[in-house]
């Protein structure tokens, strides 16, 4: 369809196959070596897990990080060793899993997060940062939301959307939509830069080397926002995400520090 190719990540990321093993990998190794309570039950069905991962001193707070893959994709058990970063600045951090498309809509898997978030919320004292990669920055920068009405938002200090898809129209406009089924209205009301702004603190963060389509989205979210945006040189979708396991990364500082 008309705008497949736009958003395309794997076709133009030299090694892109290699990517997902390499996560599971790495992932798998910190879950070891890590205080990691697994598999937490937030709601009713099987992806219905979240990982928490805790400091080794009291949690100055609580840190959610969302996946991406375009809704389609992946789970909580790829990303693991994305809390290293946090968890040395001694942040508790939660990850969680959710039903993906085209078993639930995306609207219900933001409600899902949300559940997550209530749930992780409920069991870590203090302020709560909320980071997300490509769908997973659709879904926290819709955490801000005042139609949810939840209390812990009150907590949310700080969000950074990652390569965000903040934008859900041009999707429909690919192939992926005759899983996703996303229609006007969805794009709509799940669309972040149609919300307002929020008054959490909130960085957008995108790769230097992203799909145009990607660089635009950022842009259109940081100006919606007027929030902060950086562009990071050399990075592109698929490694952009990976400096929060390294908590002396300027990601990591920025979500955590």
């Amino acid at each position: 369809m008309e705008l497949d190719d736009a958003y395309a990540n794997a076709a133009y990321v030299p090694g892109a196959d290699d990517y997902p093993d390499k996560w599971e990998r790495e992932a798998a190794a910190f879950r070891t070596t890590s205080m990691c309570e697994c598999d937490v039950i937030y709601g009713e069905s099987p992806r219905q897990r979240l990982d928490f991962f805790h400091p080794d001193r009291l949690a100055k707070g609580l840190i959610v990080f969302v996946h991406g893959g375009y809704w389609l994709r992946f789970d909580k058990s790829f990303w693991s060793h994305l809390a290293a970063g946090p968890l040395a600045h001694g942040w508790a951090v939660a990850m969680p899993s959710y039903d993906l498309c085209p078993d639930v809509r995306i609207g219900q898997i933001g409600d899902q997060v949300a559940a997550a978030i209530a749930l992780a919320a409920s069991r870590v004292l203090g302020p709560i940062r909320l980071a997300g990669h490509s769908a997973g920055g659709q879904l926290v920068a819709r955490m801000t939301a005042p139609r949810l009405g939840a209390r812990w938002q009150e907590r949310v200090e700080k969000v950074v959307p990652i390569s965000p898809v903040a934008d859900l129209a041009p999707l429909m406009k690919t192939s992926m939509n005759e899983t996703l089924r996303i229609d006007a209205e969805e794009a709509q009301a799940e669309s972040p830069v149609h919300l307002p702004r929020p008054s959490a603190s909130v960085t957008v963060w995108v790769g230097a080397e992203e799909r145009p389509a990607f660089l635009k989205q950022a842009q259109a979210l940081s100006d919606a926002w007027g929030c902060a945006h950086e562009v990071v040189l050399g990075q592109h979708h698929f490694n952009v995400v990976e400096d929060l396991a390294d908590p002396g990364s300027a990601l990591a500082q920025t979500i955590a520090g």
